[in-house]
């Protein structure tokens, strides 16, 4: 299947208008960090390259076509001394399937803590997910081949009292990707978007439901590669009418918070007839 490379590969038609490249998937739709990831790549092709993004909000409007490209749209909403915003909207055959919010920061000094990342086994303790799922789960792990990704089981997942529904992830891009960390950033918004409404599931393993995200926010709050383990500590507070809200952290392996990222997802109950 594609490289993250080529999932994000974009081609500048106007001064604010990309074309998103459409790539190889068993998907029945668009996959959502794609196109968010492909937006947030059109945004980042506007600002000059001393802002560095520190978040992004966005709504999945439409299922996306995975055989057609999607063309992006980007505003220009505020050019700052510190801040930047852009407005990307995605389109299909003259809708929007998606729109979302970034915001670029020069970055300024200020007092600093973080929550500590939560005790679980290391990564080389884990399974490859490529060698340990079900058949019925290795369709995943032909999607997204070029990532490695280890689930912790759930009876070594670190608890914190009065938490609905928890699940924790290792992840790392299999090859070794270009230095820019914008590039990085961008990878991180494409992986995102994978296995955290799984966290909705946890606690209702047997119930077959219709999945699919909402929307999306993510705050990127120190610097990290993709291409190193990082940690995503996922839990889901409330499901019900059909959506499940869910949230994640994501700590590099020594410990330090990257990332936080806040979904909603389509969590609608199957049919059995």
């Amino acid at each position: 299947m594609a490289t993250i490379e080529e999932a994000l590969e974009i081609e500048r038609l106007e001064r604010d208008i990309f074309r998103g490249a459409s790539t190889k998937t068993q998907l029945p739709r668009t996959f959502g960090g794609q196109v968010a990831g492909q937006a947030l790549v059109s945004a980042v092709r506007t600002v000059e390259p001393r802002y560095q993004v520190h978040s992004l909000h966005g709504y999945f409007l439409r299922p996306g076509n995975p055989s057609q490209p999607t063309v992006y749209l980007v505003e220009r909403i505020r050019d700052g001394r510190s801040f930047c915003t852009r407005r990307v909207t995605g389109v299909q055959d003259g809708e929007a399937i998606f729109t979302m919010s970034a915001s670029f920061h020069l970055g300024d000094a200020g007092p600093e803590h973080q929550d500590e990342m939560p005790t679980v086994p290391p990564p080389q303790d884990l399974p490859d997910a490529q060698v340990s799922l079900s058949p019925e789960r290795l369709w995943a792990m032909r999607e997204w081949e070029h990532w490695d990704i280890r689930n912790i089981p759930q009876e070594q997942v670190y608890r914190r009292d009065g938490q609905a529904s928890q699940q924790q992830v290792w992840f790392r891009y299999r090859h070794p990707l270009p230095d820019d960390p914008l590039f990085h950033v961008c990878t991180l918004a494409y992986m995102s978007d994978m296995t955290l409404l799984g966290s909705s599931k946890v606690t209702h393993p047997d119930e077959r439901t219709q999945n699919a995200s909402l929307d999306h926010a993510m705050w990127f709050l120190r610097p990290f590669r993709a291409d190193e383990w990082l940690l995503y500590d996922q839990n889901s507070p409330s499901a019900g009418f059909g959506r499940a809200l869910t949230g994640g952290r994501i700590f590099n392996e020594r410990g330090e918070l990257v990332a936080a990222v806040v979904q909603e997802g389509l969590i609608r109950t199957q049919r059995k007839d």
